[in-house]
């Protein structure tokens, strides 16, 4: 659905269904988005995430009407990297006798998740300086002065797993969130004046594939606009798997 990027609601045979709690940011983008108003959100104090009510939720004894709901949900699962989740909900199946398609959902990549937590090599801190949210950062800093400034949505560091070696090491950090932050205005006027007064090389921008995130690219292209200087500017995009989509200079 349109106004659930992020998953939690997803058309199923014409019908929106709750596919996981989980997913859902509370923002509410999927009311305006409901023709007949039916769709609503209050504030409230959550339950813990719990797999297992939501197989039972979703796998009523009709098994053959709840097949695709069950699959969209273990895939969407699957999207987001939640191989603990999709254990859970297949091993609720094999309990349950349960027996759908389960193409696409590979239990092989559990053992891939389990060889990851179990690498304990430390990874050293590519980090140069303090703060690193672009509200709180000086654009006339020392650690701007003719740097390589990654400009980062908030969510790619959790999202790309080497984000320090890959995209930190001998840059300088700014991160913003595009959809929740405040004074956009702000943001552009700091990136103008670290291209104009700190001399900076490059900006990198990196973001999420998800539609809100390219209003970073944007606050990026006007600062570039307004600056009286050019600098190469790239682009990247990072999946909600945690690949790398695109890279290239715009």
């Amino acid at each position: 659905m349109s106004g659930c990027h992020e998953g939690a609601l997803q058309l199923i045979d014409g019908k929106a269904r709750m596919i996981s709690d989980l997913y859902c940011d509370g923002l509410g983008a999927c009311i305006g988005e409901c023709p007949v108003g039916a769709i609503e959100f209050e504030m409230r104090e959550a339950e813990p995430y719990n797999e297992y009510a939501v197989m039972e939720r979703i796998s009523p004894k009709e098994i053959g009407r709840a097949e695709k709901t069950i699959r969209a949900h273990l895939l969407h699962l699957k999207a987001h990297n939640e191989m603990d989740y999709i254990k859970q909900g297949l091993d609720y199946l094999k309990e349950h006798n349960i027996k759908i398609d389960l193409s696409g959902i590979e239990e092989t990549e559990l053992s891939v998740q389990t060889e990851l937590m179990q690498n304990n090599t430390s990874i050293t801190s590519q980090l140069r300086q303090w703060p690193v949210q672009l509200h709180l950062l000086n654009p006339q800093a020392q650690y701007f002065k003719q740097a390589d400034v990654v400009l980062a949505a908030d969510c790619i560091a959790y999202a790309y797993g080497d984000f320090h070696n890959r995209f930190l090491k001998n840059h300088t950090l700014a991160i913003a969130c595009p959809k929740l932050d405040n004074n956009k205005e702000a943001y552009i006027e700091k990136l103008t004046a670290m291209i104009d007064h700190s001399l900076i090389n490059t900006l990198t921008v990196v973001i999420m594939e998800v539609p809100c995130c390219g209003g970073l690219l944007q606050i990026a292209e006007i600062a570039v606009s307004n600056a009286k200087r050019r600098i190469p500017v790239k682009l990247i995009v990072v999946g909600i798997d945690g690949n790398i989509i695109t890279e290239e200079w715009i």
